[in-house]
């Protein structure tokens, strides 16, 4: 039957995907008929997310345990796949609550090698190599924070955040001589273990829901059918942009 939001016979890679939204993503590809190649440094965790993949289309699916905050990770990872119809890069993590009076280079170094420089490194050597087919559509995940939304006390994580969301429009650009779309998604707060954190309770965060719209964090899964869509012939005409899947926060501030 017609559905161009099908991803019936593609092959996509899911990184971070061992939890949250990179979890959440490599499933819901898997369900839409995709050969999910999905990636992450835990291999208990990754192994327990490769299992749950849906295979009644027959689908083919690949894991690889590779930690691409460093470069032997993403040369291990790159030296494993097949050519690609799409990417979603999803691999980050946050530093707490920290003001910028409190901040060291240490931690600098940490957020950026994962938030930015894992998915720029990725993304060139994946165009570099040629493994991205011609019309692969790429997405990456950023978030609101240090793109819309700016909160004291996390400077690190969103300008980690604002330089990966720079880097998808210039990869549009360069990658579109090959066809190949370049977009990101761009979260509010989704219930992840990265939410979880020691200086909120769980009142802070239910006073902090009700900032929402729809009075509610986002579920994995809400981005991830986002992030679908972008890897699907049904957004063939989109690239260069970011699309906001944040419950109506940003529209409310």
């Amino acid at each position: 039957m017609y559905n161009p939001f099908s991803l019936n016979g593609k092959t996509i890679l899911v990184t971070g995907g061992s939890s949250g939204i990179g979890r959440a993503t490599a499933i819901e590809c898997g369900k839409l008929g995709a050969n999910v190649v999905v990636t992450g440094r835990n291999p208990e965790r990754l192994k327990g997310v490769f299992d749950e993949l849906d295979t009644s289309a027959a689908q083919r699916h690949q894991m690889v345990v590779a930690d691409l905050a460093t470069t032997d990770g993403i040369d291990c990872l790159t030296a494993a796949l097949p050519n690609l119809d799409g990417l979603s890069s999803n691999a980050g993590t946050i530093v707490g609550n920290k003001p910028i009076r409190f901040l060291n280079e240490m931690d600098i170094q940490s957020i950026m090698q994962t938030n930015t420089f894992a998915h720029v490194l990725l993304a060139k050597l994946l165009f570099k190599k040629k493994l991205l087919n011609k019309g692969a559509s790429c997405v990456f995940t950023v978030s609101i924070g240090g793109t819309l939304s700016h909160v004291p006390g996390s400077s690190i994580y969103g300008m980690s955040k604002a330089a990966l969301d720079s880097f998808v429009k210039y990869a549009a650009i360069e990658f579109s001589a090959r066809g190949i779309r370049c977009n990101s998604v761009c979260p509010g707060m989704i219930d992840t273990p990265l939410v979880n954190s020691p200086t909120l309770t769980d009142e802070d965060m239910a006073i902090d829901a009700q900032k929402y719209l729809l009075k509610r964090y986002g579920k994995p899964e809400e981005v991830a059918r986002t992030a679908a869509f972008l890897l699907s012939d049904a957004s063939s005409f989109i690239t260069g942009t970011s699309i906001v899947v944040d419950g109506g926060y940003t529209v409310n501030h």
